[in-house]
């Protein structure tokens, strides 16, 4: 399975993050599955990728022409996919994912795993959409939809596929469900 996963390409300031993501990579290029992933080699983003390469994993990483040129590019990677543009590239980590995980992350993070959870609710897309949850980093989020469901502005049905896992093991567990 390709597992697209956004995340931020700083480290962040929680201890916890580089530790988690690195267990991440680490199931994801133990397990068999393959990453999807914005490119980057700085931060989060980085260790991601790093870390499925050293457990034996496949790495696409999906880069759009202006960070190219910044030189902010993986060059490790099994595969480096070059967009135009950052909706090319937000359309192509889609079209490439079979599961998708929101890491916590900053604005960019959660613009992408928004458009997902769009396409998921309108049953666009067929793939279950993780918020990792990590630390209860987006509690805020799953507050607020639990909020629209209460507004009467979605639904329960209109909200299935988009989970939220504390752990890798329920990431694990929602991933072997589907």
């Amino acid at each position: 399975m390709n597992i697209t996963v956004y995340l931020g390409a700083n480290l962040g300031t929680d201890p916890a993050l580089p530790q988690a993501v690195q267990q991440l990579g680490r199931w994801i290029g133990e397990s068999g599955n393959a990453l999807v992933y914005g490119g980057s080699k700085s931060g989060l983003m980085g260790l991601l990728a790093d870390s499925v390469l050293a457990a034996g994993g496949r790495v696409t990483g999906v880069e759009p022409k202006c960070f190219l040129d910044a030189e902010l590019q993986h060059e490790g990677l099994t595969e480096l996919i070059v967009t135009e543009d950052m909706p090319a590239r937000k359309t192509k980590m889609i079209e490439l994912g079979d599961a998708f995980i929101a890491f916590p992350g900053g604005t960019g993070t959660l613009e992408e795993i928004a458009e997902v959870m769009s396409k998921v609710s309108l049953k666009h897309l067929d793939a279950p959409c993780i918020l990792y949850n990590l630390n209860g980093y987006y509690d805020g989020l799953k507050a607020l939809l639990g909020h629209m469901i209460e507004m009467g502005l979605s639904t329960k049905e209109r909200q299935e596929g988009i989970y939220f896992a504390d752990t890798l093991d329920e990431i694990k567990r929602i991933l072997a469900e589907k």
